[in-house]
């Protein structure tokens, strides 16, 4: 009886996720875009070099690269002017030959919704007009940078909206490039928008399925970086970018996780994410996020809060950020902490190592001391990292 109780509350707390307060009732069903570039038929078929081409499904970011660099410099230019599409989204391609490829795709692409992605300068590191179009686009010097960050954003971003001036620091775009800028020289910042996000926030934004197809393709990506030569990028998720993050999280290259707004990541704790990385959570106390339930059943909501210390993530100060799409507004905390993120000088508040739900909370909470990035140190953590022009 008394499971039969839990299992009525549980079902009712995940009917919230859907039907709340906050909005969630609202949303059109997306249909996810998965399979390789448009135009692979074509490049499969393709014996202009003499030779069979690495197939863009089957093949590993690795192959892919190996591939390239038996090329000459003419033959790669070669291959993006015959199969532009196909290059410009090829994980494991030079990024050079991909800025390449993609503005030759736009060029020749006549949808306005894409016009101002065409714009000379703009370094595009991905473009599929397909669906609502999908983009990635690069700030600073990918191939030269120290520091390397992605940015995946949640619902209702797009290649067609990529670019939207409302709230431009929320819009991915704004994002990476507010995330740049603080961050300064020697990094780079990538704004991925290479999944099929909700739209509203209806049932896709209360399941994980598009979140299943997204976390492929951000791993697909993170593992091209790497095979390109790249370092480890420390990879920032938005909303339900995060349950795409968590998703992805066992076999995403990545020196950090960092999630802003979440409602939740698929997992009940850091342990349970089996990542590598240093995992980060951000949430502003006037974000509506927080007035979503933090449950799974039956296929709804993304779990525990990872701002919740239970769930053992490296906390991230919000409280000068405004609203869901404050995080990286310029003169926050939010924004310098995550600066020094991707500068890998940040210390975390209360930074340990991933342990046991019970184990968490029977341990008294350490004593901390405010850090120059904005992100809380603790005192006694032993070779926790120190921000610039720290001491200990």
């Amino acid at each position: 009886m008394r499971r039969y109780a839990r299992a009525l509350v549980a079902f009712a707390l995940a009917a919230g996720v859907v039907a709340g307060t906050t909005g969630w009732v609202s949303g059109d069903a997306q249909q996810a875009l998965t399979g390789p570039p448009p135009g692979s038929a074509q490049w499969r078929t393709d014996r202009a070099l003499g030779r069979e081409l690495p197939d863009p499904e089957r093949s590993t970011p690795a192959e892919v690269a190996v591939f390239f660099a038996g090329l000459s410099d003419e033959q790669g230019r070669l291959l993006a002017l015959r199969h532009p599409s196909v290059v410009g989204n090829l994980d494991g391609a030079p990024l050079e030959l991909r800025y390449r490829a993609n503005s030759l795709a736009l060029a020749a692409d006549d949808d306005p919704r894409y016009r101002s992605l065409a714009a000379p300068g703009r370094r595009i590191l991905a473009f599929d007009p397909r669906g609502r179009g999908q983009a990635a686009e690069v700030f600073g010097d990918l191939r030269t940078a120290s520091r390397v960050a992605v940015v995946v954003p949640g619902n209702d971003n797009d290649a067609g909206t990529f670019d939207r001036k409302t709230v431009a620091h929320g819009a991915p775009r704004g994002m990476a490039r507010t995330l740049h800028t603080a961050a300064g020289p020697g990094t780079a910042v990538v704004a991925w928008v290479g999944y099929t996000t909700p739209v509203g926030v209806g049932l896709d934004a209360a399941t994980g399925d598009l979140a299943e197809a997204g976390a492929g393709r951000l791993t697909r990506f993170a593992e091209g970086l790497k095979a390109d030569g790249l370092p480890e990028p420390a990879v920032f998720c938005h909303s339900y970018g995060s349950v795409v993050c968590g998703l992805a999280a066992p076999r995403l290259p990545a020196t950090d996780l960092v999630v802003l707004g979440s409602p939740g990541m698929r997992a009940d704790d850091v342990t349970g994410l089996r990542t590598k990385a240093r995992v980060w959570a951000a949430k502003d106390p006037t974000d509506w996020i927080d007035n979503v339930p933090n449950v799974r059943f039956a296929g709804l909501g993304h779990g525990t809060d990872p701002t919740d210390p239970a769930f053992g993530a490296r906390r991230v100060p919000a409280d000068g950020a405004r609203g869901h799409a404050g995080y990286f507004a310029p003169g926050t905390d939010s924004l310098r902490a995550f600066a020094a993120i991707v500068r890998g000088t940040a210390a975390p508040e209360g930074a340990r190592a991933p342990v046991s739900a019970r184990a968490r909370q029977d341990r008294p909470a350490p004593k901390s001391a405010r850090a120059d990035a904005g992100v809380r140190a603790p005192e006694n953590t032993p070779g926790a990292p120190l921000p610039e022009g720290a001491t200990r």
